[in-house]
């Protein structure tokens, strides 16, 4: 004879393992209220856990940020402040159209510097101080009205110098290898250019004075000049050694290909003898009715 089950004992068993009962196993009475069911239907959702993976998930969930709350604040990096702002890129520093009123302070191993269409008002010696590697600076339209008047010649390598659509009255020193200079489209005077500019740039090629308020030509232009642009000044006159020298009849300036003297008031007509050293005539008012 063998008893019957007693009713309150009698439970039914899921998800049985054919080898053993594992920890997924539940166990269901048969009268066990709703409620108690849904609880445990709720906890059997609920993922768990090993050791591993519980370090694994608390330290994914380190990177899980509430949308309101706040990022942590990053101090900028303090060798390189600039970079910040600018565009840093393997020695060049790309500065333009960021509002600054001031030059930047710039990494160490500058080589090229852009900072255009900024608020520049002035720049000073302190600017460029200790930089031997910069071979090119860029200041295209600033608000720039003073230089002082050693800020560029103290650097070694600079090549080529852009100070062009500013307020400038006068040039500054220059350095000494010194390739191409840009300061078209500002108010510089001939005053504002002291005689010997550029009479010790044994490598200037390229010089762009145009559209500013110049009433003569440069003196003791180097040689090495191969472009040299003046139109939109007020010169009204050149001599017979401005381009040339009077004393040596044998003299040419094999490289100066191109002058452009169109809109100022010279005719250039009028004289003759001071392009007989020129491969070409420079640009300007009609010659004898003809325009060169």
């Amino acid at each position: 004879f063998t008893a019957p089950a007693n009713k309150e004992d009698k439970f039914l068993v899921h998800d049985l393992e054919v080898e053993s009962f594992g920890a997924g196993t539940s166990y269901e009475y048969e009268d066990e209220p709703q409620e108690i069911k849904q609880a445990k239907l709720e906890e059997k959702a609920i993922p768990t856990f090993g050791d591993a993976d519980t370090n694994h998930e608390i330290e994914h969930l380190r990177f899980i940020r509430s949308p309101t709350e706040e990022p942590e604040a990053e101090g900028p990096p303090v060798d390189m402040p600039t970079c910040l702002l600018c565009v840093c890129l393997t020695g060049s520093v790309y500065c333009d159209e960021t509002n600054i009123d001031a030059i930047p302070m710039l990494p160490k191993e500058t080589s090229y510097l852009y900072a255009r269409f900024n608020q520049i008002k002035k720049v000073t010696v302190k600017d460029f101080a200790d930089f031997p590697t910069l071979r090119r600076i860029d200041l295209t339209g600033n608000l720039i009205t003073e230089i002082e008047d050693k800020a560029f010649s103290q650097l070694p390598n600079l090549e080529h110098l852009t100070l062009s659509e500013n307020k400038l009255l006068r040039l500054p020193a220059l350095p000494p290898k010194l390739r191409t200079l840009a300061a078209q489209h500002n108010r510089i005077k001939s005053n504002g250019i002291k005689r010997n500019a550029f009479k010790n740039l044994a490598g200037l090629e390229f010089l762009y004075l145009g559209f500013n308020r110049l009433d003569k030509v440069p003196a003791n232009l180097p040689d090495t000049i191969r472009v040299l642009h003046l139109q939109h000044n007020n010169i009204s006159t050149i001599t017979d050694n401005t381009f040339c020298k009077p004393q040596d009849s044998s003299y040419i300036r094999e490289r100066l290909t191109e002058i452009r003297l169109e809109e100022n008031p010279i005719n250039l007509a009028e004289y003759p003898n001071s392009y007989i050293c020129l491969r070409r005539l420079p640009i300007g008012k009609p010659y004898f009715g003809r325009v060169y």
